[in-house]
């Protein structure tokens, strides 16, 4: 742990795990995922033409490791609908049933698995947010940068809607203590919850972060 004046500043923990290993087991786990659940990208993808039409998949912009922007892929949950003045309808009204499907067990996230696949992302670290957040962190919430994001990120309490502060210190706390035996803990967590999902992904009503609240 540093220190920057007042603020208390989280060190990554730089072992062989962290260092090389990790990069290796994301590497061969993800491109192995990809191979075997082909059969269901396809299924998904033929599903996203007819019910959502096209783009099947949609990119967004994410801050990486050290802050570094890159694309993060996700199969569509909406439509394209919009209001008499052209203007696109609110999300909850353009949200399928198809949609709260995947979301519900975050089959629209597989496309992340390519991310996985070519660096831009980790198996398990802290999700990546939006580019416009990146100003608002304070210097030690910008730590969360410090590793890849991750697929899956750190659940303390499983199956909880989080304020943005307990996102926020879950993330650091993974910083400072990545390893093999947190990561597998990690996995475990996200098994039981794809196995029983939480509804908090489809009904969180958090507002985006603007700085000052982070206890909501």
């Amino acid at each position: 742990m540093t220190n920057k004046g007042n603020q208390s500043l989280p060190e990554v923990k730089k072992t062989i795990y962290s260092l090389i290993i990790k990069r290796l087991l994301d590497l061969v786990l993800s491109g192995l995922a990809i191979i075997i659940l082909s059969p269901v990208f396809l299924v998904v993808a033929i599903l996203e033409l007819i019910i959502h039409g096209r783009p099947i998949v949609f990119a967004q912009k994410r801050p990486g490791l050290h802050g570094k922007v890159f694309n993060i892929y996700k199969f569509r949950s909406m439509t394209n609908e919009t209001a008499a003045n052209g203007e696109l309808l609110p999300g909850n009204e353009r949200l399928t049933k198809f949609g709260k499907f995947i979301r519900k067990y975050s089959i629209d996230e597989l496309p992340e698995l390519i991310c996985i696949f070519t660096g831009k992302m980790s198996i398990i670290g802290p999700r990546p947010l939006r580019v416009e957040y990146l100003p608002l962190y304070s210097s030690r919430h910008m730590m969360r940068h410090e590793v890849r994001p991750g697929f899956a990120c750190v659940r303390l309490r499983p199956g909880k809607t989080w304020t943005w502060n307990e996102q926020f210190e879950n993330d650091i706390f993974y910083v400072e203590n990545v390893s093999f035996l947190l990561d597998v803990a990690m996995l475990f967590a996200v098994a039981r919850e794809a196995v029983h999902p939480s509804k908090y992904r489809i009904e969180a009503t958090r507002k985006p972060f603007n700085g000052t609240n982070l206890n909501e």
